[in-house]
């Protein structure tokens, strides 16, 4: 039995507590909040500011775990290589968590030193710098924090006068310290791919059917498996996933995400070290072992004989119109739970804000039935449930 240490408790961390639970491990799940998702089903758990180095090495201290496994970006991140060098297994290593907390340090090396193709972009860390970038890239353009999660801060900026609240929204939404945004072109694509690709300690790399996925505000909103993809833009995509995750070194399931042109080819735009919220829709059966298990598997040094599309399926998250410190109630499970071929899952969390991920819902098909059909079902059930 492994001592996993988890940093960050959210959903994602909560399936792969999970995941590990059924395997016989032993979790502390680690959040900045009480009640966390992954706190109610893990052994034990930890209350502390992730950001804050001497409160992480205490938290190291007192639990001596095996294996540390980052589930947020917000965490100092530099600390990660003390712990590794003190034996302690970091998923999938320290030298992949930071260069991915950082969307600078991933883009400088998918870029420059790997020469994946990329949109074009500048760093801004001043309002008069952000103009300059925008003048050389043009509009609309991307605006980005550095360091930060699910969308927060991100703007498309269509104008110059858009600049200075892009600017301001940028610095806001930015998780730690670092105050700098990130300016890229604006790529016309047809399509965003998720490519969750499996690094092993003991195997050749794996990659899941690609899901494709919808964002809004620069936040996921639905997913769905297998995404319709050319196969030789597909080959395109998986050499470039084993290019970045071999660089960066580890052992774990990574995030890959793709933007798809029908006239360009296939772009590298980010990657995560750890399940994506996109791969949730794994969780519907599309694949003979969901994303946690293959997280699971291989930061365990587990075997993975193989990874194999069982059925289709679609994801489309639950979403709170309020912001309350109260428990969240329900209101619909039971018009979801009739419907067929139908998994709900709320996660438990214990607090709401505006748009605040609290549940999703997944749907299921046999392959070769109509996926857009399959995609409208789970937004039209996810919309029966509503959080108050």
């Amino acid at each position: 039995m492994k001592r996993i240490l988890l940093l960050g408790s959210g959903e994602l961390g909560k399936e792969f507590a999970i995941s590990a639970k059924r395997k016989g491990q032993h979790v502390v799940a680690c959040d900045c909040y009480s009640c966390a998702p992954a706190m109610q089903v893990a052994d034990e758990f930890d209350v502390i500011d992730m950001l804050d180095g001497k409160q992480l090495e205490t938290i190291v201290r007192r639990n001596d775990p095996d294996i540390i496994v980052p589930e947020i970006e917000a965490i100092r991140t530099e600390c990660l290589y003390d712990f590794e060098k003190q034996g302690i297994q970091v998923v999938p290593s320290a030298r992949a968590v930071n260069f991915t907390m950082n969307r600078k340090a991933i883009r400088d090396l998918a870029a420059k030193e790997l020469g994946l193709k990329t949109a074009k972009y500048f760093y801004a860390k001043t309002l008069e710098e952000l103009k300059v970038a925008a003048a050389q890239i043009g509009f609309p353009c991307v605006v980005k924090p550095l360091m930060s999660s699910s969308g927060k801060g991100q703007s498309l900026v269509k104008t110059a006068d858009e600049l200075e609240h892009a600017w301001e929204y940028g610095c806001s939404g930015s998780r730690g310290d670092i105050r700098e945004l990130i300016i890229e072109e604006f790529i016309k694509f047809d399509s965003e791919i998720t490519l969750l690709t499996v690094t092993q300690k003991n195997g050749p790399t794996l990659f899941c059917p690609p899901i494709g996925h919808v964002q809004k505000g620069g936040d996921y909103r639905e997913s769905f498996q297998p995404a319709p993809i050319d196969p030789m833009h597909l080959k395109e995509a998986e050499e470039m996933a084993e290019k970045v995750t071999r660089a960066l070194t580890g052992a774990g399931l990574w995030g890959v995400e793709f933007f798809l042109s029908h006239e360009n080819g296939v772009y590298f735009s980010e990657l995560s070290p750890r399940p994506h919220d996109t791969g949730m829709v794994t969780l519907a059966g599309t694949q003979n072992l969901n994303e946690f298990e293959l997280h699971l598997r291989a930061v365990l040094g587990l075997p993975i004989p193989n990874i194999k599309l069982e059925r289709m399926g679609a994801s489309a998250v639950i979403l709170s119109p309020i912001s309350s410190d109260e428990s969240p109630q329900y209101r619909g499970l039971e018009q979801v739970t009739q419907e067929k071929d139908t998994y709900l899952r709320i996660f438990g969390k214990p607090y709401t804000r505006i748009n605040r991920r609290m549940g999703v819902v997944l749907c299921y098909a046999p392959l070769g039935e109509n996926l857009d059909a399959l995609r409208d079902k789970a937004k039209r059930i996810a919309a029966k449930v509503e959080v108050f």
